[in-house]
């Protein structure tokens, strides 16, 4: 008969996060938490996927923007190799856009750095029993799609964008070039451009400027400022 007094076993948690304090009040918050221990931090990618193999989390917290790569391509690649790793993005990135392709691309959970700290300890917990977090505004956007109605109070629906348009978005609005974009994603300029304009025309932005005014303020999570008529 199995000892009902033997500890229970730790779930280690990887923290990817770009930001050395966020990743040291992340740590504070979840190892006085029963049952949790970080076991690794990360600021990029292949940082973080050397750690995947090398400490074998139970759990990833990862943010979007990170120093090397993007937090949804560390989400696809350990999803494809580790199944069975736990997920929940954590970033500043807005959920209209982002929440619903996380969690295609693998995540468990999607939480705003605005929210209070114990929502991320409510989330991890809701995921490691098998559940998915997301806020009511999330949930009932992701809803909204299935049922083809926008969410209450939303009014038009989020425009759906690819992976690498997202991806794209999020690094116009840090600023960085069309050459440094296409660095970064090891893809030639001319691409970066065609998804510049694919991005335009989803959103209905009418030039250049409009499009890095919606970058920046998608990437910041602050309103967005609809295209004069």
């Amino acid at each position: 008969m199995p000892d009902s007094s033997a500890p229970t076993r730790s779930v280690g948690v990887l923290i990817v996060d770009d930001h050395a304090l966020v990743r040291k009040g992340l740590r504070e918050l979840i190892e006085v938490e029963p049952g949790l221990e970080v076991c690794g931090e990360a600021a990029d990618v292949p940082e973080a996927l050397g750690l995947v193999e090398s400490a074998q989390p139970g759990l990833m917290v990862v943010d979007l923007s990170l120093r090397e790569g993007h937090g949804l391509e560390l989400i696809k690649q350990v999803k494809a190799r580790h199944p069975e790793i736990l997920v929940l993005v954590l970033t500043m990135h807005d959920e209209r856009l982002y929440a619903e392709r996380a969690l295609a691309t693998g995540a468990s959970g999607f939480l705003n750095k605005q929210e209070p700290a114990e929502r991320v300890l409510q989330a991890i917990r809701r995921i490691l029993s098998g559940g998915v977090y997301l806020s009511q505004a999330g949930a009932d956007q992701v809803l909204g799609r299935i049922v083809g109605k926008p969410a209450p109070g939303e009014g038009t629906r989020a425009p759906r964008l690819s992976d690498r348009e997202l991806e794209v978005l999020e690094m116009l609005g840090r600023g960085l070039s069309t050459a440094d974009i296409a660095g970064q994603l090891h893809l030639s300029p001319k691409t970066v451009e065609a998804h510049r304009e694919n991005l335009k025309k989803k959103l209905g932005l009418r030039n250049a400027t409009e499009l890095l005014r919606y970058a920046i303020a998608a990437t910041l999570e602050q309103p967005h400022t609809d295209p004069a008529p």
